[in-house]
């Protein structure tokens, strides 16, 4: 199974992005095929925060509009939503002590530590920052 991380879905939702194109595709393809993929919950919270905050996207998409693509995405029969499950702490734990995140890479630690508890392999991500981790094949789709 793969995940998308949130630089996917602010792309897929920002026109203004040089990687627009290349999201939306992407979404429309993975909501589209009977293959199971995943988004974490962390992400769609990121997500919002991110479209709809002043300072990092002008002109903010309002939050209605930014749920309304939300809403899109989970309409998606094959979309599996990742949560923490009962041994979170476990793997939790086992990912930070791997990784040595700190600060703001712990925000990418839990997303791993998700995708590994649902046993998600791969995922779609533009962020580098992933690369620390192990247990998941990084694949940056916004690659030339």
């Amino acid at each position: 199974m793969r995940a998308i991380d949130t630089n996917v879905l602010v792309a897929a939702a920002s026109e203004a992005s040089a990687h627009h194109e290349t999201a939306n595709d992407l979404l429309k393809i993975l909501s589209e095929e009977p293959r199971p993929w995943a988004i974490p919950w962390p992400c769609i919270y990121e997500f919002l925060r991110v479209v709809t905050h002043p300072r990092i996207l002008r002109p903010p998409i309002p939050m209605k509009l930014a749920l309304k693509g939300i809403d899109g995405l989970t309409a998606s029969p094959s979309l599996r939503l990742l949560h923490e499950t009962p041994r979170h702490e476990e793997v939790m734990r086992e990912v930070l002590e791997g990784s040595a995140a700190t600060g703001n890479l712990v925000h990418d630690a839990h997303i791993v530590a998700l995708c590994l508890e649902h046993g998600v392999r791969e995922i779609l991500t533009g962020d580098r920052d992933f690369a620390r981790f192990s247990g998941l094949t990084i694949v940056n789709p916004f690659a030339a």
